[in-house]
């Protein structure tokens, strides 16, 4: 009888911990926005489609509509976010650290209201040419017309810091990844730099429209870069990443994340962290660049704070997260 009782008494309590459990989270649900906006980048570029695959699950799993919002990139991502333009955005790390710090390209402000959500992939630095422009390497590029993406972009910051490094004069077009891809096949510039997830569409277009050539850097230019650039890090592109790629392209990258508002309720940033690490086989689908969407990559980013909802996910599964980033 006594242990009838006390087992009444532990089923008792239990079901008074999960309604309490159960109201808290519908309380904090009942907290959440009706729709995000997730800022991604322009048309050609792989945040572009991966930011669509990204609103697509979100929505479907964690029960709240996610639209997207075409933007020039990282740079103006994490400015919208900072001022709640929109509710979430994606960013390379390098951009989210000169944001962060008011460095580079923010130009002594500091933007610190985004908190990383979850890993991306890496996005390594690359260059196509057409073979009707003759250039075959980095170094070639010296005194021509090259485009490098939009201007608030990671490669439209990047490789203009790049060519100094590496003492380039080269005359430097912005634009969208498609408007590029569309000048180097009309001729008006010599060759297509960008940074991205791999593939990048614009980059397979050109190949298939024309004979052209994917090319990088040498060992020494990686070195110089790097020096010049500490954040960047070494990345290699694997061969056939592109049809007419027949080896392993070396180069420097820097890893993606996803953000989201500081004031974002945990239980809806739990969700969505939730829903895109788990769904990983969808985003695949989306862009193969998303094999490296994992929640092991979580470590990579060792500055940016964490949004407690993201917090809360990465500790449950176990995963360590660089304290730099707490």
């Amino acid at each position: 009888m006594l242990f009838k009782k006390s087992f009444s008494s532990i089923l008792a309590l239990g079901a008074v911990a999960l309604g309490l459990s159960a109201s808290g989270f519908a309380q904090d649900r009942a907290n959440w926005p009706k729709s995000l906006t997730l800022g991604t980048a322009s048309v050609g570029g792989v945040y572009f489609v991966y930011g669509g695959v990204v609103a697509t699950i979100m929505s479907e799993k964690a029960g709240v509509n996610v639209s997207t919002q075409q933007t020039q990139g990282p740079n103006q991502n994490m400015i919208l976010v900072e001022n709640k333009n929109i509710d979430l955005g994606m960013v390379t790390m390098g951009v989210a650290l000169h944001g962060w710090n008011g460095t580079g390209w923010a130009n002594g402000r500091k933007y610190q209201n985004a908190r990383a959500m979850f890993p991306m992939y890496d996005t390594p630095f690359v260059c196509v040419a057409t073979e009707r422009s003759g250039v075959k390497s980095f170094s070639e590029l010296n005194g021509k017309n090259v485009g490098v993406g939009p201007k608030a972009g990671t490669p439209g910051t990047y490789f203009p810091l790049i060519f100094d490094a590496l003492g380039l004069k080269v005359t430097i077009r912005f634009g969208a990844a498609a408007d590029m891809a569309s000048q180097l096949g009309d001729g008006l510039i010599d060759a297509f730099c960008f940074a991205a997830g791999q593939p990048i569409p614009a980059f397979s277009e050109i190949e298939a429209q024309r004979p052209s050539r994917i090319f990088a850097f040498t060992s020494d230019e990686i070195s110089r870069v790097r020096k010049a650039i500490p954040e960047l890090s070494p990345s290699t592109i694997p061969r056939g990443t592109y049809r007419t790629q027949t080896a392993d392209l070396n180069t420097f990258g820097l890893f993606n994340f996803a953000i989201a508002h500081k004031d974002l309720p945990d239980g809806l940033v739990y969700e969505l962290t939730k829903a895109i690490m788990e769904n990983n086989p969808a985003m695949v689908q989306g862009h193969a660049a998303a094999k490296e969407t994992l929640p092991t990559n979580a470590g990579k980013n060792d500055f940016l704070t964490f949004h407690p909802g993201a917090v809360r996910y990465f500790k449950e599964k176990g995963i360590s997260l660089n304290p730099g980033a707490l």
